[in-house]
């Protein structure tokens, strides 16, 4: 039946003869077979440097289609489970997703529904059955990829105050290079909503023509105006996610510009933008859910008096009127100001020495700037409200629920590692947002982990930089559904937690997870190479509390990016599953000190699935390599 099946959907391509390279890229697209056209080349030009020929007959194609297509590791799970070594019949499809894939619900249905999807052979299908071909279909489907589908829904409780959420943030979102002279540019903000970031930040200055402008202040990247940045952001904030948007306004603006900024947050935004509580009701006990907030932007900004005031003024004209503001440093950018330029003059050791003892003891007269901010402006203000950090006790006496802190990274770095118990008491209050410090003049990024784990909600990243950080980012995002928001584990939204990341105590819930590597598939060849060739070898890295911090690396298989094979196994024992990362990485060795980057995938250790599964690789940038994949076999307890 397969032989059959497999002549009447090739044969009408070779009906002129025989078929070139382009008409053997056509069919297989045509039978929507996912391929890397550098492997594909090499197996084409084998295949003619037979026969010297530049076209090949039916034969051969059925040779590459073989050679790309069936794989040993597939063909060997298969002839176990079938009874005649052609056709698995949907009792034995059963048995394997039972006992190999541990799928304990699965049934009669799950059966039926998996062959009507995956089987390309009419009479098989109609028999209840899965081929080979259908067995290779359902394999290399998302169905049987690492990342467990039921993860690919919003499945978490969204009802739960917004505190109690991870949220995806976004550092200087308008910027696409650097911090210094780098382009301002409009892609920033599209390209961090179609990730499903749900914290965006705008540096907002005053222009020329009473028209706001946004750009990094004091350093030479280019502007944009803040009317356009609106658009766009009301175009896509809800494409990829449809809870709340939080706009973090850095605001250098004149209070004549910060009117003209509200009026084109309202005309713009419209009925998306929150401008009153929800139900008109004040509750200074509880911030409401991101269930309560769909669809709508909050303006996270400085906030003059208190929301009841701000709704009294709701009924009256007050263009015009500012209010002053004291403030002892700038909110958003205190100790790592985010203004990168000026930069600070080293001090001297023994200057250093005297500041700090001297930030110590209570300053007589700290200077307070004077902000002047627009009330038109500061009534949008409505659970995001900044304030200034200035210790976890004043916070506990003094902040409401919808205030925030932002803290840079140095700061906060030093605060998780001496009173991460109070860190956590914070977070499971008050929304923290961390920002990257004002020297990473190139967008690096810091690990975003550590700050998770004291349950920092907003802990924002140069979105335009790749790297390990950003890819720590995605693959904790990808969970509940990509939505933006991850609900924290229990202990970090008991207010009466003791659990803090070096000390997990009886937060401990051990998961003994082992991973055997069978094998790679289209693996992206070394930019060294002038054919498909690679040395690949692949690391295992866990991100979580300092305790599971861990890194696996196989072995080096020589000169095979198209199909290397190393069945080898990885244990590890994780305290703190709820939030460790799995980061799978593939490199190419160029020599014994320097690896080159293929490909990598990372997500939550709660989001694996077991059995044999497909790993997916992302490229350095993000983007998914279409045909490029590892095979493992996981299983946990």
């Amino acid at each position: 039946m397969s032989h059959t099946w497999f002549w009447n959907l090739i044969q009408n391509d070779f009906k002129t003869g025989n078929i070139d390279f382009e008409g053997c890229m056509r069919l297989l697209e045509k039978m929507q077979i996912c391929f890397d056209e550098v492997h594909l080349k090499h197996i084409f030009k084998k295949t003619i440097d037979k026969h010297s020929r530049d076209i090949i007959s039916m034969d051969d194609f059925k040779a590459i289609y073989r050679a790309l297509v069936h794989r040993p590791e597939f063909e060997e799970l298969f002839r176990a489970y079938s009874t005649d070594g052609k056709i698995l019949p949907d009792s034995q499809l059963l048995k394997f997703l039972a006992k190999e894939q541990f799928q304990t619900e699965a049934n009669e249905t799950t059966a039926l529904e998996i062959i009507m999807k995956y089987e390309p052979i009419d009479e098989v299908r109609t028999k209840r059955m899965l081929s080979f071909e259908g067995f290779i279909r359902y394999m290399n489907s998302d169905e049987s990829s690492i990342f467990k589908s039921q993860h690919r829904t919003i499945y978490q409780d969204m009802n739960q105050p917004l505190c109690d959420y991870f949220i995806s943030s976004s550092h200087n979102t308008y910027l696409i290079a650097d911090q210094l002279m780098g382009p301002s540019h409009l892609w920033g903000y599209t390209s961090a909503l179609l990730k499903g970031c749900r914290c965006l930040e705008i540096d907002c200055w005053d222009g020329n023509n009473n028209e706001p402008i946004v750009y990094h202040g004091h350093t030479l990247t280019s502007k944009i105006p803040f009317s356009s940045v609106i658009q766009v952001i009301d175009k896509y904030a809800f494409m990829s996610s449809a809870y709340p948007l939080v706009l973090s306004l850095e605001n250098h603006c004149s209070p004549k510009q910060q009117e003209v900024m509200a009026d084109c947050l309202k005309t713009i935004l419209g009925e998306k933008l929150l401008s009153s509580p929800i139900g008109g009701e004040v509750d200074m006990t509880r911030l409401p859910s991101p269930e309560a907030l769909k669809f709508k932007v909050l303006i996270k900004n400085k906030k003059v008096g208190t929301l009841e005031e701000s709704l009294l003024r709701m009924e009256d004209e007050y263009h015009g009127e500012t209010e002053e503001l004291s403030d002892s440093g700038s909110d958003s950018e205190d100790e790592d100001t985010d203004d990168t330029l000026p930069l600070r003059q080293p001090r001297s050791p023994s200057k250093r020495k005297g500041e700090r003892r001297s930030s110590l003891m209570p300053q007589k007269n700290p200077k307070v700037k004077k902000i002047k901010i627009a009330l038109a402006l500061s009534d949008l203000v409505i659970y995001t409200k900044s304030q200034k950090f200035v210790s976890f006790d004043h916070s506990l006496q003094h902040q409401q629920c919808n205030e925030n802190n932002s803290i840079g990274e140095t700061h906060a770095r030093k605060l998780a590692r001496t009173s991460a118990k109070e860190f956590i008491s914070h977070t499971t209050r008050f929304i923290t947002r961390i920002y990257p410090k004002g020297t990473r003049m190139r967008s690096s990024n810091y690990n975003p982990q550590e700050f998770w784990n004291v349950g920092c909600q907003m802990v924002a990243l140069n979105f335009q930089t790749p790297g390990t950080q950003m890819e720590l980012q995605d693959g904790k995002f990808l969970d509940n559904g990509g939505c933006g928001y991850v609900l924290k584990p229990a202990f970090l939204r008991d207010r009466n937690t003791t659990f803090t990341p070096r000390n997990v105590g009886g937060h401990s819930k051990p998961l003994s997870l082992s991973i055997r590597l069978i094998s790679g598939h289209q693996l992206p060849p070394s930019s060294m190479s002038k054919t498909n060739k690679a040395d690949p070898m692949v690391q295992i890295e866990i991100y979580g509390v300092p305790e599971d911090q861990a890194r696996k690396k196989s072995s080096v298989i020589k000169s095979n990016a198209l199909c290397p094979k190393w069945n080898e196994t990885f244990s590890f024992n994780i305290q703190v599953p709820e939030l460790a990362l799995i980061r799978f990485c593939v490199e190419d060795e160029v020599s014994l000190v320097n690896n080159e980057f293929l490909g990598q995938y990372t997500l939550p250790v709660l989001s694996l699935n077991t059995g044999y599964r497909r790993i997916p690789l992302m490229s350095k940038e993000g983007v998914k390599l279409e045909s490029a994949s590892l095979f493992v076999h996981v299983w946990y307890y």
